[in-house]
């Protein structure tokens, strides 16, 4: 039987009013992309389930959807690593240690955290999309003795394009957990490889009859991955890909991420990819 992913309960009315936040840290991952720590100023914590996002209110400028990447075990400090590719990403990434904004949710679905449970464990991730599966790597690590194989591959533009060097530099050095990292185009220093994230999949050991894969990242990249995983044997149903296009309010009711006959805000992010399969053939505008 396919077990769905985790679904957030209903929301109260209060939920839609956003939550004064503090950034108490901010460090810079790439030229683009920053990272912010941010904490309540109501000293409450955000609980939140691996895979769920949060609505972030610059206050003047605007609103956007960002996946949380922080650690699920710590829940006091909230994460998130942002782009800067619009108004509102460029106002958050401009942000310092002090600056005060708004925080709507957690919203949407979770990675199926307890379905990876004693199995395998294929995180695959392009781009900023380590960004949302990080929280699943901490509570794997965190628990690394109820699952099998754990290995991450991960694929970026350039060397100057990863993200969290320092964490995965401390992840290869485990015994316990298999990362591989793979970019499009080297630069004079890379001595790692260069290709597609899908070429590390040969590399890495996992049962496929026993694996969860969690895919992140480009809609190609995560069709080509799933397909690939697909074909060594691993069942749609436990390949799950996380889907983030034009989500405005978080709550399925404006209708701009409409997706099928579903709403991703409200209904995903994250979905079985054997539930969306058909539908990543049609690409958003």
């Amino acid at each position: 039987m396919t077990t769905s992913a985790t679904t957030s309960p209903a929301l109260p009315p209060e939920a839609m009013l956003p939550r004064p936040f503090r950034v108490v840290a901010r460090r810079e991952e790439t030229a683009d992309t920053v990272t912010l720590d941010l904490k309540a100023e109501d000293g409450d914590s955000l609980q939140f389930t691996p895979g769920q996002f949060t609505m972030l209110y610059v206050f003047g400028i605007g609103e956007v959807p960002l996946s949380i990447s922080g650690d699920p075990g710590s829940p006091d400090t909230l994460m998130h690593t942002v782009r800067a590719v619009g108004a509102v990403t460029e106002a958050i990434a401009a942000l310092d240690e002090g600056d005060r904004v708004g925080i709507r949710g957690p919203y949407g679905t979770g990675w199926p955290m307890e379905e990876t449970e004693g199995r395998d464990v294929v995180v695959a991730a392009g781009g900023i999309g380590l960004a949302p599966v990080r929280p699943v790597l901490l509570a794997l690590l965190a628990a690394r003795s109820r699952f099998g194989a754990v290995s991450l591959i991960y694929g970026s533009r350039t060397p100057l394009d990863l993200l969290y060097l320092e964490e995965l530099h401390t992840w290869r050095s485990r015994f316990d957990v298999e990362i591989e990292v793979t970019v499009d185009r080297a630069d004079a220093g890379w001595l790692g490889d260069v290709g597609v994230v899908t070429s590390l999949l040969p590399r890495i050991a996992f049962d496929p009859k026993n694996t969860v894969a969690v895919v992140c990242g480009p809609e190609i990249m995560m069709k080509v991955v799933a397909a690939e995983m697909a074909s060594r044997g691993v069942g749609g149903g436990s390949i799950y890909v996380s889907m983030e296009r034009n989500m405005k309010c978080a709550i399925g009711f404006c209708g701009h991420c409409q997706f099928g006959p579903e709403f991703i805000c409200r209904d995903g992010p994250v979905f079985p990819y054997e539930r969306v399969a058909d539908r990543l053939r049609v690409h958003a505008l």
